[in-house]
């Protein structure tokens, strides 16, 4: 028959095994497709993997610069977008007086273009709808020069030939594209003009001229439609068709949250609620259109636009082909965080490497690996076979963080860095204490002339209550931390307090239920082996006891 409560420390045993399994089962079974390396790869912050870094450059529509009150608004916009979208350990900075840059980790070349587009909302109704012809893919012409002052409308239309205007003219009242076979040659310019440039010019020009296609439209700067009281030209995010869009009934300022989610009949959507105001609004512009179409625009480009089939009086919705949830947790993000009070141009691209920060992980490492060498020796010298049971608390330890820092990578976002690191050989430390609490606690009672198994349940009931407020204290600190710091600090923080709550988890599920079952052995009863050795006092208590008795 097994002994008293034998059973019991031993389901402590397998639920943490089970615990192991199924952290490890997520690891694999879960996250991007790849190789066994790759699941077991953590997410590395900008320190260990290199990352991207991109600067973003500002300018007023006159060319002029920005004050410094609308930079610092931008970044901090900026900052909440990035945040917003899961990414940890970024840096978003201001440099100079127009320049915003914005270092993540990995490569996110196109998501940190994506974060500085302005994220001007306007609701526009839909006139009318007409193809457009894409020039050849590399095009150059299709490249807004970086820093070049946008043209106005009167230089791009001096480009175009005398006879060009009455044409478009004719095409707009006629409501259809302009005949190009007709009029060979008066419209060629329109292929060599850049997106900066097509954006300058009027409305009638982009939308009836056929050879002005969705791809340059597209690529026209950001906040090139954002005038409300003007007729726009866009194009849907598919790129089927050019809208010519009326003016502006409702505006992102309108707009009082965004969220988004699935729906089983439509696939991802974004939900939009207004504000008063604003709800008015979209209920006369959904009155006003009913049976026509109505565009969603965001920055340059319509990212929905339904039929309105009856009066609208409740929230809106953007949906539509081509809407996944990375794009559509992209539009609720920048509409969650309002427009930027600035219009971007994306200055320059690169990558970091992480040549530095790999050097200094090495030695990190190698730090943390001596550490925890002393750490084995001396328990190995002091405990004897109790030093076996805390290298394997240690091991089991650092089989959970493990895979909790890759599971909590793919979920929330966190990145490992060298700050991160470093709180992990820390908590080395601190896990460390717990066991030498319990085992000096434990070597106490032996002394005082208690067998090893009636001196463990004694030695636990007095240690716990030590350990738990030594990592109380612990995580408390770790949390406050990560509340007041920025930047890397917050990941050193976080690992810290980690490490602590795991540390609670080994201590009362392993260590303790392992040193139950041993104590119980007759290896575990020798002195010599377990280092838990009795006082002389003890000794000779016992032996005067035995003799009474006899």
């Amino acid at each position: 028959m097994a002994p008293s409560g034998q059973p019991r420390v031993s389901r402590y045993l397998i639920a943490l095994a089970l615990l192991i399994v199924g952290l490890y089962a997520l690891v694999f079974l879960t996250g991007p497709a790849g190789s066994p390396k790759d699941k077991l790869t953590p997410k590395l912050g900008l320190d260990l993997q290199g990352g991207t870094t991109v600067t973003l450059r500002a300018a007023l529509p006159d060319g002029g610069k920005p004050s410094k009150g609308q930079l610092n608004e931008a970044r901090q916009i900026i900052e909440n977008r990035v945040n917003g979208s899961g990414v940890s350990e970024f840096e978003v900075l201001t440099e100079g007086d127009r320049n915003i840059i914005v270092n993540v980790p990995g490569k996110n070349e196109e998501d940190l273009k994506k974060i500085g587009e302005p994220a001007q909302l306007r609701f526009r109704q839909v006139i009318a709808e007409l193809p457009g012809t894409d020039r050849p893919e590399n095009d150059p012409s299709l490249q807004n020069p970086v820093g070049a002052k946008r043209p106005t409308k009167d230089e791009v239309l001096a480009k175009f030939p005398a006879e060009a205007q009455p044409i478009v003219a004719a095409a707009a009242g006629a409501q259809t594209p302009v005949d190009l076979a007709a009029n060979p040659g008066v419209f060629d310019v329109v292929n060599t003009l850049t997106p900066a440039e097509v954006a300058a010019l009027p409305a009638d020009y982009q939308f009836y001229i056929p050879s002005i296609g969705c791809d340059v439209l597209n690529a026209r700067p950001a906040g090139s439609i954002t005038q409300e009281d003007q007729q726009v030209v866009s194009c849907r995010k598919s790129g089927t068709g050019k809208l010519l869009l009326d003016k502006a009934e409702v505006l992102g300022t309108d707009v009082k949250s965004a969220d988004f989610g699935f729906d089983n009949s439509q696939g991802w959507v974004v939900s939009i609620k207004f504000t008063g105001k604003g709800q008015d609004r979209w209920t006369e512009l959904t009155k006003k259109a009913q049976g026509q179409q109505v565009a969603i625009v965001l920055d340059n480009q319509t990212v929905s636009d339904p039929t309105i089939e009856n009066v609208i009086t409740g929230d809106a919705q953007i949906n539509g082909q081509g809407i996944g949830k990375s794009e559509a947790e992209d539009i609720s993000n920048k509409l969650k965080y309002g427009a930027l009070p600035l219009t971007f141009s994306t200055d320059t691209v690169y990558e970091i490497s992480p040549t530095l920060g790999t050097s200094q992980l090495k030695a990190g490492l190698l730090a943390g690996g001596i550490g925890l060498a002393l750490v084995v020796l001396y328990s190995m010298l002091y405990y004897r076979l109790l030093g076996l049971i805390t290298i394997a608390s240690l091991i089991a330890s650092g089989t959970i963080i493990y895979a909790s820092i890759i599971l909590l990578g793919r979920e929330m976002g966190f990145t490992l860095t060298l700050a991160g690191v470093a709180g992990f050989i820390v908590s080395i430390g601190i896990t460390a204490d717990s066991f030498v609490v319990f085992f000096e606690r434990l070597k106490d009672e032996v002394r005082d002339g208690r067998t090893v198994r009636s001196a463990v349940p004694r030695a636990w009931a007095r240690s716990r209550r030590t350990i738990l407020s030594a990592d109380a204290v612990s995580f408390l600190a770790a949390a406050v931390l990560y509340i007041l710091a920025i930047g890397a600090v917050k990941g050193f923080a976080f690992t810290l307090g980690l490490s602590t709550i795991v540390d609670v988890l080994i201590v009362f599920w392993f260590t303790h239920p392992l040193v139950v079952l041993l104590s119980r052995t007759k290896i575990f009863a020798s002195p010599k082996l377990s280092g838990l050795v009795k006082s002389e006092r003890s000794n000779s208590a016992v032996s005067a006891t035995a003799t009474k008795e006899a």
